[in-house]
């Protein structure tokens, strides 16, 4: 695929300067950028790295000039995303349905469906236009799967799961698995039945190796554009607002309820049963142990407003210097009553 630099211009809302002619053939980063290709830049950092490289146009900000073609956007980094999409070739489209799948007799396909080789979808399966599904993948009886959906290699869909349009479940990620419940008894530990299921509204992207567990009874809920790394888990009846970033290793226990634009860094972890705020920060290997309110930015073990974690760690710090202070405070009262005791 080849396309004009002005051609790029009109897709991101951008303007060319230098010649709008240019042929770009493919998108690198201004480390491995290759002839023909086009590259950004955010900031005069990296300008004359990529200005000495062989990209034939640059992505930059109003801010910056170079002899080489520019493209300049208010957000380089978001347009070149746009452009790259352009460049991206779409993984598993086949629009056809592979000889070794293995398919109920009564799923209901859309149009241009895609199924990879060695995938398995049981009865009462719904499955919407444009949905591609990868090798190896699983889809549970009953599950719904919406528009422009992708489903990567061995990902497991569980029973009764109810996908979105447009959602992304990366490679071995496994939606709807039974949730931790068991009741401890003298004779051991007895499992109480998960009967509910998992909803994932539109547009949320859940990365490789993801678990999200089916709600006890009820539904775990992803809402609308909700983004999570590799290795989270969200267990049973969670239920996670719109625009929520969840990073690696991010752990949620269950029944927690999680505000909408929230973002949870990573390892960071959340008590089960608590409600997070809107629009809340809670930093890389924190826990949250009490609910929070809108707004917040919390840090540390057991988390609390980031502030108050700060001032604390400053201390902490200061630590070692106290005890000896203290140890030669004591010291010098000790000799004080000595003195004191002679007299």
């Amino acid at each position: 695929m080849t396309v004009s630099l002005k051609e790029l211009a009109n897709l991101v809302n951008g303007e060319v300067i230098g010649n709008d002619e240019v042929i770009i053939s493919g998108v690198g980063g201004v480390e491995n950028v290759t002839e023909g290709e086009i590259t950004f830049v955010q900031n005069d950092k990296y300008l004359k790295k990529a200005e000495s490289s062989s990209a034939a146009a640059i992505i930059v900000n109003d801010r910056i000039e170079s002899n080489k073609a520019l493209l300049k956007v208010d957000n380089p980094r978001l347009a070149f995303a746009k452009i790259a999409h352009e460049f991206t070739p779409q993984l598993y489209k086949t629009n056809e349905i592979h000889p070794t799948a293995v398919i109920a007799n009564d799923v209901e396909f859309g149009s241009d469906v895609s199924i990879g080789s060695q995938v398995t979808i049981e009865s009462g399966v719904s499955i919407g236009d444009n949905v591609r599904i990868a090798p190896g993948a699983y889809i549970g009886a009953q599950a719904q799967i919406g528009n422009e959906t992708i489903i990567h290699p061995n990902a497991v869909i569980m029973h009764e799961t109810e996908i979105g349009n447009r959602v992304i479940i990366q490679a071995g990620s496994v939606i709807g698995s039974d949730g931790y419940g068991f009741e401890t008894t003298p004779n051991g530990h007895y499992k109480v039945p998960q009967f509910g299921n998992v909803i994932i509204e539109d547009d949320v992207e859940l990365g490789a190796n993801v678990t999200v567990d089916r709600g006890a009874t009820g539904s775990t809920i992803i809402g609308k554009g909700t983004k999570t790394d590799n290795l989270v888990h969200i267990a049973h009846n969670v239920e996670i607002g719109e625009g929520c970033l969840l990073i690696a290793q991010v752990g949620i226990a269950g029944s927690a309820k999680i505000g909408e634009g929230v973002t949870l860094a990573g390892k960071a972890g959340v008590v089960g049963h608590l409600e997070i705020g809107a629009n809340t920060t809670v930093a890389a290997q924190s826990v949250i142990t009490k609910d929070v309110p809108p707004d917040s930015f919390y840090s540390g073990y057991p988390a609390q407003d980031h502030k108050s974690e700060m001032r604390i760690k400053a201390a902490r710090r200061r630590l070692p210097k106290m005890v000896k202070e203290l140890r030669a405070l004591k010291q010098e009262i000790s000799e004080l009553k000595g003195k004191l005791e002679e007299e």
